[in-house]
């Protein structure tokens, strides 16, 4: 009977128990099973405080209107389109006169009027089919202005603020009025010909001005507005170099005419003596002589005779 207790379950828990890795077992699955519950129980309280939340978002969000004042980004981001609504069928026949550029281009760029040449203030824009278009701005803006031209044609100018304007010639037919507002794209007119650009043929002449100075508008097209600033910046860099060249040149000759009177002044002495050597030696008769000594020569041998 006590061989048959010794192998029953009490002494194989006994023997596990005395095993060395029995309660470091232990104490690990205990632990994992602890970390689990924390975790679970942290992910519920997530789930349960996201659901909250977006219940409260949906309950309290009310959309805001647009502000009647505010300024639309397509408006600011606004890029300088060619004046034609299909830049692909179009072509520039007469370029913007630039002295940096190569031979080839200055010389596409004089007009031929009156049996001389002019250099080209724009550019001459044409269909490639040599048929009249339809005009378009080629920035939103106000109509400054609409006058016909001798020389010209029919001109449109159109201002955008920031001293930017620019001007459409040569047009047949003009759609637009002074003052009114125009949109990027919106038609002004028809292409036509003009006395001063008849070798252009049918085409709108199309000029980019920037503070009153004309710009090359090949340069800025598919640009934003913002690119004609460095046109002001060039300008000022421009005036402050003259501004300094013209201070440089009125200091060295205030220099000059410093020195000047310095040496003048240097000369007036020597000037004096040489004037008083001239007096001299034209009146030689105010100069001493020894006539008073000879005179008391004579007298003293008088007395002296007259003694003995």
């Amino acid at each position: 009977m006590s061989e048959e207790f010794k192998g029953g379950p009490k002494n194989k828990w006994s023997r596990i128990y005395r095993k060395k890795w029995f309660f470091p077992a232990l104490y690990l699955t205990i632990a994992a099973v602890l970390l689990s519950a924390v975790v679970w129980y942290q992910n519920l309280d997530n789930q349960v405080s996201d659901t909250t939340e977006t219940e409260n978002l949906t309950d309290e969000y009310s959309p805001i209107p647009n502000e009647e004042g505010a300024e639309p980004v397509i408006e600011q981001q606004e890029l300088i389109q060619m004046p034609v609504e299909n830049s692909d069928q179009a072509e520039i026949v007469t370029k913007f006169f630039d002295y940096n550029a190569e031979q080839e281009d200055r010389e596409n760029a004089l007009v031929l009027y009156n049996n001389r040449f002019y250099q080209s203030t724009g550019v001459d824009i044409a269909s490639a089919d040599a048929e009249t278009f339809d005009v378009v701005a080629a920035l939103t803006g106000t109509v400054e202005e609409v006058k016909e031209d001798p020389l010209l044609g029919n001109v449109v100018i159109l201002l955008h603020g920031e001293d930017v304007k620019t001007y459409y010639a040569s047009l047949e037919e003009v759609s637009v009025s002074a003052g009114a507002e125009i949109k990027q794209g919106e038609k002004l007119g028809t292409a036509g010909k003009s006395i001063f650009g008849k070798d252009s043929g049918t085409h709108v002449h199309f000029e980019i001005r920037k503070d009153g100075k004309e710009v090359n508008p090949e340069s800025f097209f598919n640009q934003p507005v913002s690119s004609l600033e460095s046109i002001t910046e060039e300008a000022k860099e421009d005036s402050e170099v003259n501004e300094d060249s013209a201070a440089n040149g009125d200091s060295a000759e205030s220099e000059d005419s410093t020195e000047s009177e310095d040496s003048a002044e240097s000369e007036e002495p020597a000037d004096e003596s040489s004037d008083t050597d001239d007096v001299l030696e034209e009146k030689p008769e105010d100069a001493p002589s020894d006539e008073a000594g000879d005179s008391e020569q004579d007298t003293d041998e008088q007395l002296e005779t007259e003694n003995e």
